[in-house]
């Protein structure tokens, strides 16, 4: 989707106006995408330590440096195949802090729940400043409430079927189930046994407005959304952390793209926008990513 995506925006833009988009990204001020760039490594910086509160509870305490590497290599890998990052982290603890892998994969799903619900507030306050024209995108981009309320609730009835299923049964892969989600259920509840909670509260609002305030500055590299205001952008920024959510990283500047062009921003300069954004994220990710690839083991070789 994220490929054909780009394909259509290329196939419905003349030459010229593919011509004018490159322009505006090559002559991009640096000093904005090197701000932006900056606060995605402090949102990442500030997961890492968050992340950490939550493994406190379970008996184990990962060093900053390599929650972060880990964090920067898992970002990575989602960029070669999504949603794989899910799986290389718990793995990554697992090999070089000794956690569980299933205990460290229940921080994971606790981390994503709440990133959830943080995506669901903003989505909110989105909708105080645009109402008609937030729901009006949210259901043409296919985040229809009702369809989601649904899924949401067959995935807890066939959830809860599956461990009924599970409980009762007496085959090994069963009971191997079972101690897996067991401990699993251990990492997801550690929210519940933290010392710190409000440095947790902290750190999550401090990532979002991270998140929030490096789409923010890009506005300043395309002279024509330099005058946009917070709602536009909260809009714009909601169709991007939409894709980004689905795993649709290609498929973010045509997301925001086409969020801008409800406030009347043309398609050039959406475009322009969308790519220097999604330039700025992935030139993120590459470096520190492979960066960190390359350090992880090095600097635990006793691990």
């Amino acid at each position: 989707m994220g490929v054909f995506l780009v394909w259509y925006l290329f196939t419905s833009t003349t030459a010229e106006q593919r011509a004018m988009i490159w322009h505006q990204i090559k002559n991009a001020d640096p000093y904005w995408l090197g701000l932006s760039i900056l606060i995605g490594v402090s949102s990442h910086i500030s997961r890492a330590i968050r992340w950490n509160y939550l493994l406190e509870p379970l008996g184990h305490k990962a060093s900053l440096l390599n929650s972060s590497m880990i964090i920067f290599t898992t970002y990575l890998a989602n960029l070669g195949v999504p949603r794989s990052g899910e799986i290389l982290r718990p793995t990554e603890l697992a090999t070089f802090e000794g956690v569980p892998f299933e205990k460290g994969f229940g921080t994971i799903v606790t981390e994503r729940i709440i990133d959830v619900i943080m995506l669901l507030f903003i989505i909110f306050i989105a909708v105080i400043f645009q109402a008609e024209l937030i729901l009006s995108f949210l259901n043409e981009v296919g985040f229809g409430i009702y369809a989601g309320l649904a899924i949401l609730v067959i995935g807890v009835i066939g959830l809860i079927l599956a461990i009924k299923i599970v409980k009762k049964s007496s085959s090994a892969f069963a009971q191997k189930v079972r101690v897996f989600l067991s401990n699993m259920l251990e990492g997801v509840t550690s929210i519940f046994k933290m010392r710190r909670k409000w440095a947790f509260i902290f750190h999550t609002l401090y990532i979002w407005f991270a998140y929030i305030a490096m789409f923010y500055v890009i506005k300043f590299t395309v002279p024509e959304t330099v005058e946009l205001g917070a709602g536009p952008l909260m809009v714009a920024f909601v169709g991007g952390a939409i894709a980004m959510t689905n795993g649709g990283f290609i498929a973010y500047p045509a997301f925001v793209s086409k969020s801008l062009e409800l406030f009347g921003i043309t398609a050039v300069a959406g475009n322009a926008f969308g790519w220097i954004m999604w330039i700025a994220q992935t030139f993120m990710v590459i470096v520190f990513g492979a960066i960190s690839f390359l350090l992880l083991p090095l600097l635990n070789k006793d691990k």
